[in-house]
């Protein structure tokens, strides 16, 4: 087994010991992710679904690599993590392309044999797959991170005070913005403003990029507290 695989395997291993959604859980299913995005050996394809299928293989990643939630558990004996996830993303991007072609035939008035379609469709359209809750969706995304940003975006000075700390916290049961302020040692409009400013656009991008409808999400990311916070211009002091 070559080197980076052996670290890989090493990394899932470590990772699979920790407590389930734990903060170290958690880390070592980033840590995992972008070393297979960094390695390259992630499978591509210049195709329209690309996204929402690389998006499906994410979720599934994280549901049944360490346990068997959505289906078998990743079994080091049978392949890599690589391997792995890589023949689950094919076949996602075969099943949406199979998708596609059914919906075509569906609305042309022609009548097509099991064989012209391919059982696969067939299968598909009678039991499509349980789209995931738009909570849990959101929840993997912001702690896969896939390209570091919600960690890089924080308060000057204060790296461990970034979106993606803030976004887990605020999703519900949210933290309250004052239990917040006294976590991070920095004043409610300091926390909230950064929020707003920063962290929630990142949020309602993905939202828009997943499909959802702006209303739903916006109730999703918005705080129960609807009093009028003032703005920080200054996110580097302490207020």
């Amino acid at each position: 087994m070559e080197e980076f695989e052996e670290s890989l395997r090493q990394l899932v291993a470590a990772t699979c010991q920790q407590k389930i959604g734990s903060l170290d859980r958690q880390r070592g299913l980033t840590k995992i992710v972008r070393s297979i995005v960094k390695s390259g050996k992630l499978w591509k394809e210049n195709v329209p679904d690309y996204e929402d299928a690389l998006q499906q293989t994410w979720l599934y990643f994280c549901r049944n690599l360490c346990e068997a939630t959505t289906g078998d558990r990743y079994d080091p004996s049978r392949s890599s993590v690589t391997t792995w996830l890589n023949a689950y993303l094919r076949r996602r991007l075969q099943d949406l392309y199979l998708q596609k072609q059914a919906a075509k035939h569906s609305t042309s008035g022609q009548i097509y044999s099991v064989d012209e379609l391919g059982r696969d469709t067939i299968e598909t359209l009678e039991a499509p797959p349980d789209l995931p809750p738009i909570l849990e969706t959101t929840r993997q995304w912001i702690e896969i991170d896939p390209d570091g940003d919600l960690r890089r975006t924080c308060i000057q000075g204060y790296p461990k005070v970034n979106c993606q700390v803030l976004l887990l916290q605020r999703l519900p049961p949210e933290t309250s913005w004052e239990d917040l302020a006294a976590q991070y040692k920095l004043s409610v409009s300091t926390l909230s403003s950064f929020y707003r400013r920063q962290c929630l656009p990142r949020l309602r991008k993905f939202g828009e990029s997943q499909g959802y409808l702006e209303d739903t999400y916006h109730e999703l990311s918005s705080t129960r507290n609807k009093r009028s916070l003032p703005s920080a211009t200054n996110y580097s002091s302490r207020e």
